[in-house]
């Protein structure tokens, strides 16, 4: 459940960006150190996270877990 809209599920390493990239969803982009030292205070501080959010984004979006969504859907037509 989940994945990324108009992408799909994503099985290996990935990075999130913030901000927007120009081109096609798919774009290869190419990461490297940058030449001028950042020495923003926000750059500097430390990233807490505290929850990753894989409900799909189409749709109601409820579910985090296959299991999840068949414990509150019970027993279906398909599956019996």
């Amino acid at each position: 459940l989940g994945g990324f809209p108009h992408y799909g599920i994503v099985k290996e390493d990935y990075m999130m960006l913030k901000g927007a990239i120009v081109g096609p969803k798919k774009r290869v982009i190419t990461l490297r150190k940058s030449i001028v030292p950042v020495t923003s205070r926000a750059a500097e501080e430390k990233i807490k996270l505290k929850f990753i959010d894989t409900s799909s984004k189409f749709g109601h979006g409820r579910f985090q877990t296959a299991e999840e969504k068949s414990k509150f859907l019970g027993t279906l037509k398909r599956r019996a």
